[in-house]
């Protein structure tokens, strides 16, 4: 695959903290309109590949390419307008109401988003357009990480990145925004690229899943060909979680056939 096939690429990225290889020489490339889960273990080095693709964090060595153009060659503002991006901590501005939050992307490029896009991406994340008006602390966490979506979508970028978007959420609105985020991505055409630690997520919600291992991919696989055992020893052992946890489920008392 060409770079100019490619929603993004990544080109021989490394970075260093001193002596630990957070990033080590990562190549690989994701075609516009796929939806790949970057997974592993804690200190694997998933969150830091995916903010070197929005310039949160600078290789030490090899490139970063969205649309086949070097990010590094890009003004940081014109950057981070094409790409979406969600917090694992929301990170939604306490001193401003929702429909503030949502528009300050637009806001910081010299744009101005009317009360009717306002109310078109609160509906496209579920929320009522009333809410535009109401504060952080008054939403519940799922709402507030709907308003985050709502935040990364408003420069209507083509690339999404979501760094453990739903890891503080309770498990039912974790899977309905789940679902959501997955049909967004489906219904604007986007290319996403999610960090998460739950493999049972990334199975159910990706096209591709990326495992990382000590700065490394050491798997690209898509879920059903890890459901068959594909990927290496890493990759199934984040398998058999999800895997255990569901042949628990079906031994426990009650649970077969009536």
């Amino acid at each position: 695959m060409s770079a100019g096939d490619s929603a993004l690429q990544f080109d021989s990225v490394a970075r260093h903290y001193g002596d630990l290889r957070a990033v080590d020489e990562v190549s690989i490339a994701i075609p516009h309109g796929q939806f790949v889960a970057l997974v592993g273990a804690s200190g694997s080095g998933k969150s830091t590949l995916l903010k070197t693709a929005n310039r949160l964090t600078i290789p030490d060595t090899g490139r970063v390419l969205i649309d086949g153009e070097d990010a590094a060659s890009l003004p940081v503002s014109a950057l981070r307008r094409r790409i979406g991006y969600v917090f694992q901590g929301i990170g939604l501005f306490p001193h401003m109401n929702v429909a503030e939050n949502i528009a300050i992307g637009p806001r910081l490029a010299g744009e101005r988003l009317s009360e009717a896009r306002i109310a078109e991406l609160l509906g496209l994340v579920e929320l009522d357009p009333t809410m535009a008006a109401r504060m952080p602390d008054a939403l519940s966490g799922g709402q507030r990480q709907r308003v985050g979506v709502a935040r990364a979508l408003a420069g209507e970028p083509r690339l999404l990145l979501m760094d453990e978007p739903f890891g503080a959420l309770d498990p039912i609105t974790r899977d309905a925004l789940g679902d959501r985020v997955r049909a967004l991505h489906d219904d604007l055409g986007l290319t996403t690229i999610m960090v998460t630690h739950d493999m049972a997520e990334a199975l159910l919600l990706a096209d591709r899943v990326l495992v990382m291992d000590q700065g490394r991919i050491v798997a690209d696989e898509t879920p059903l060909a890890l459901l068959e055992g594909a990927g290496g020893e890493i990759a199934q052992g984040l398998v058999a979680v999800p895997r255990e946890q569901a042949r628990r489920l079906a031994a426990l008392p009650g649970s077969g056939p009536a």
